[in-house]
Formats: C-alpha cells, structure tokens, sequence
C-alpha cells in the first residue's frame, strides 16, 4: 500500500524547475494532496497510479534545446485533467502539434494579464486584468487544434490555452508563486472545479498514515536510518520508531563540527528517552583530517557527504538482516542540490551519491 491510496492524487511532473516543490504545496494548500514525479514517467506508470489530475511543471530549458526534458507523449491522451505552467504549456503545445516560435522578446517578471475568454473554466473569478508573474523567452506562437486563447499579456498573445474536451489547460505565467495576485484561484478552479477534486485532505491524519504505510511496506523487515540529530532525520526516525520498534536502527555519525554537547543530547533523547536502537559514531578526527586545508565551501560539503556514506556503510555492513535504508530531506534540501535539469544552489549531504564502493541492497 502506498501513501495516502485513500485520496485523491496530483501528479507534479518536474522539468528541472525550481517551483516543482512550491506547486506542490499549493496543491496541498487547497486541500489537495499531490506528489511530485520525474517528468519522463511513463504514461503506463501514470495509468497505473490513476491521479486524479496532472501538473506541468515549469523548467529553465527551452522545448528546443538539446537535451530538453520532455514527457511521454502517451500521457496527454489518457484523458486525465491536465494543467501546465510556463515551460509546461509549451510542451503540451509541442507534444500536440502546435508552434513555439523562437524569438529575442523574453517577458520576466510582473506583467498585465488579459482575459480574452469569460467562459473561461480554469479563470473563472480572475478580473479581465490582473497582475501575473512572467519568466520566459520562448512562448506559443499557434495553439494545437482543438485549443483556444483564453488570456494574453503585452508581450504573449497566448498566456493560457485550453482544450475544454480534453480537459487540458495551459498558462505561460506562474499562478503558483504570490506575485500572481490570483494564482490560487486559478489552481483551486481547475482542482475543484474541472478535476473536480474534493477538498478534503488534510495533515492531521498524516501520523497515522504514514506509520501505517510503514508497517505495510516493511512487514518484518529490519530498517536503518541516517539520525544527524536534526528535524528532518529525527521526524523519519520517531515515524519510524513508532512504527516497527526494534526493527529499526539509527545510526549517528557525529563528524565534530556539531553544537557544543549536541551529540550527548542527541544521544540521550534517541537511546535514553525514546529507546531506540541507536550507533553512536565517533568520527570526528576522520572529518577534520579529510577536510584539513580545504577552503572552498562545495567542496566541504560533497568532502562531508562522501565521508558520511563511507562511515555509515561501515557500520551497517556489522548489522544483519537489513532490507531497508532511510532517511529524513526536507523540500528546500531537494532543491538546492538540484538535478540533472535544474540548477545547483549547494550540495546536501544526505543528497551526495554513494561514493565508489557504498551501496545497498
């Protein structure tokens, strides 16, 4: 059983865009709950986990460009309800037979929303002009056949699309940051009114849900889990803990670059208070002679993020029976680290590969 079967599911396909996490939470904001996934999921992995409805993401490629994400064109047929954002409409735009005409004439930043179509679904409650956030260069030149231009700016003749039949929908602006003044509305009205999603998920259950999810996909397995002691890894781990007790083990590298006596604190809350099966790892000479006379901030940190894999793969090889690895990332951690389409802010530790020789089964 995965998370949350019980509701109603949206799909943020990510195209390397930097907001793919921000849609996510205003999908969930509405009382939606919505996972993010790769943009290039097949679409019978789509079929199979059925979501009520589908986001574009948007990206910092161009459609054109070599390499260009791109989805499978399969999924824009399996009649789900779809909406794209930005490099999200241009490839619902492409995939379906329209134009993208390349110009010099980018739109970054505030600009004046048009709605040329009242009837319009998914702007039903946007006045006829309104404030958006634009940050392309691209944009749709001509519409696929069977779409229609329901609102424009100064600069881009076709600032939303749609095809009602298809339940496929489209803008060039952003709705999901707040410098769209009526960015929410538009995503409710195509949630609750086209997908015709109820509002009804909310965090409160979230505890349950998931420490139940747990126990179905675990079964009698044995866990470990990466515990720095923060609230990333420490939330995973009390989840965790709650779930299947003594099938879990966490291990704590403390490298030595800690807060003075936080490691005893750590130490005494998992294996005192909450009686968790707990390593506690000394490796602090380990780091300071890896990271002696380096001075550059990137490399520390993949230096700090190979070394914790090597420590903590050592010590897990000494446990038997363990089937599963876990661990605790925040959102914000994703994005900075970024991935082969969106660009890196800095690396996370817990995001570094495996380094030669670490792996899991």
């Amino acid at each position: 059983m995965a998370y949350h079967d019980s509701q109603p599911v949206v799909l943020v396909f990510d195209f390397g865009a930097q907001y793919a996490q921000l849609i996510a939470r205003r999908v969930r904001e509405a009382r939606v709950y919505s996972e993010i996934v790769p943009f290039d999921i097949s679409a019978e992995e789509v079929a199979r986990r059925a979501p009520a409805a589908i986001i574009l993401s948007g990206g910092p490629a161009s459609v054109y460009a070599e390499g260009a994400p791109h989805l499978d064109p399969a999924v824009l047929e399996l009649g789900i309800p779809i909406l794209g954002f930005c490099y999200g409409i241009q490839e619902m735009a492409l995939q379906l037979g329209g134009e993208i005409p390349k110009t010099d004439i980018g739109e970054y930043g505030f600009a004046e929303l048009t709605v040329t179509d009242p009837a319009c679904r998914l702007l039903e409650g946007v006045p006829e002009t309104s404030q958006v956030w634009m940050s392309h260069r691209d944009s749709v030149g001509t519409v696929p056949a069977g779409f229609v231009v329901t609102a424009k700016t100064g600069t881009t003749a076709v600032a939303a699309m749609e095809n009602a039949e298809k339940n496929l929908y489209a803008t060039q602006f952003h709705p999901e940051v707040a410098h769209t003044e009526h960015g929410q509305q538009i995503i409710r009205n195509f949630l609750h009114d086209i997908a015709d999603i109820p509002a009804n998920w909310t965090m409160l259950n979230i505890i349950e849900e998931t420490v139940d999810a747990v126990r179905a996909q675990v079964g009698t397995d044995r866990v470990i889990c990466g515990l720095s002691g923060g609230v990333d890894s420490s939330v995973v781990a009390a989840l965790l803990h709650r779930a299947i007790g003594d099938q879990l083990t966490c291990i704590f590298v403390d490298h030595g670059m800690l807060r003075l006596d936080e490691a005893e604190q750590v130490v005494h809350a998992f294996r005192d208070n909450f009686h968790v099966n707990l390593v506690h790892v000394d490796a602090e000479e380990r780091y300071l002679s890896l990271l002696a006379g380096v001075s550059d901030p990137e490399q520390k940190r993949r230096i700090i993020g190979e070394e914790f894999w090597q420590v903590f793969f050592e010590e897990a090889e000494k446990l038997e029976g363990v089937k599963w690895l876990a661990q605790g990332t925040l959102y914000p951690d994703v994005i900075e680290s970024g991935n082969k389409h969106a660009a890196k802010i800095k690396s996370h530790h817990n995001l570094i590969p495996f380094p030669e020789g670490v792996h899991f089964d």
